[in-house]
């Protein structure tokens, strides 16, 4: 694994004594979940949360909504109707 270039995808600035705990604790976590992956679950149906919950939709209807100038008010740096952020991307 190159832990210099999984630390720059994730923007992590690792110390020498990071760099050399952490190959051994994912090393780990990767060995647990082959584990995991061992476990028979065929007659498990599959599921994406514990409760046996649905989406609840409401109709979409047409409301007013506040005034661009109103929700501008508190930007603190903006041009024209946008917000101005600071970039982020190199």
């Amino acid at each position: 694994m190159d832990l210099d270039h999984v630390a720059l995808l994730a923007r992590l600035k690792l110390s020498e004594s990071e760099k050399e705990l952490f190959p051994g604790q994912v090393r780990s976590i990767i060995e647990y979940m082959d584990k995991l992956n061992e476990l028979d679950t065929t007659d498990v149906e599959p599921t994406a949360h514990i409760h046996p919950i649905k989406n609840v939709f409401r109709e979409d209807k047409l409301t007013p909504s506040v005034s661009q100038d109103i929700a501008m008010q508190n930007a603190p740096d903006k041009t024209g109707s946008f917000y101005r952020v600071p970039k982020i991307i190199e």
